[in-house]
């Protein structure tokens, strides 16, 4: 096997690394998103793979210039084949990379609950609030990761406990509907009482 110092295969720019995982050297391209505004294009073979095994969350590492963030993300198709994975601007800030920067991608399936870390104050909160819990719980997956990046998002722990609250009682003063601008008011409330 030929391997770089990163222990990624040049040959053909994509290897498995050990089984179920993959790593491949990519540049980081603009997109047409405006939550993200820069992906990645994963190499169709190593898409495919993910995709026959009904895998279409990953965790995904990116290493530039010594420096390598981690996180969990999804396989997102982009039409005509083509299947990329989003970096965010923290994600970029952190290693130094824009647009046109060369990357080392290494992806392997996401065996988390949620595709995400569930914050650790949302789960107390919903082991203390059986109806919370039944709530959230049977709500589509991508909302749970939405609600959870909502809570998740905040630095101080605080601040998570004042979202927790503000999600759950959202979902039950609506019997596990989500409306986006009433939770976004909700959020705005209980930012008052800081």
């Amino acid at each position: 096997m030929n391997l770089n110092h990163k222990g990624v295969m040049k040959t053909s720019s994509q290897s498995s690394l050990q089984q179920g995982s993959f790593g491949f050297e990519a540049t980081l391209q603009s997109s047409e998103s405006k939550i993200y505004q820069t992906h990645v294009v994963v190499p169709n073979e190593i898409a495919s793979h993910f995709l026959a095994e009904g895998t279409k969350r990953v965790v995904a590492m990116l290493i530039a210039e010594n420096m390598s963030v981690e996180y969990q993300c999804g396989l997102i198709p982009r039409g005509k084949g083509k299947t990329v994975i989003m970096v965010n601007k923290d994600y970029r800030t952190k290693l130094n990379i824009d647009a046109g920067s060369k990357v080392i991608v290494q992806l392997r399936k996401d065996d988390s609950e949620y595709g995400l870390e569930m914050p650790e104050e949302l789960a107390e909160l919903l082991r203390q609030d059986a109806e919370g819990d039944r709530l959230f719980h049977t709500l589509p997956e991508g909302k749970q990761r939405t609600l959870l990046y909502i809570v998740s998002s905040m630095k101080n722990p605080t601040r998570r406990i004042e979202r927790a609250i503000a999600v759950v009682e959202h979902l039950k003063a609506r019997e596990g509907k989500i409306d986006y601008r009433q939770l976004y008011n909700d959020l705005k409330v209980s930012k008052r009482f800081e």
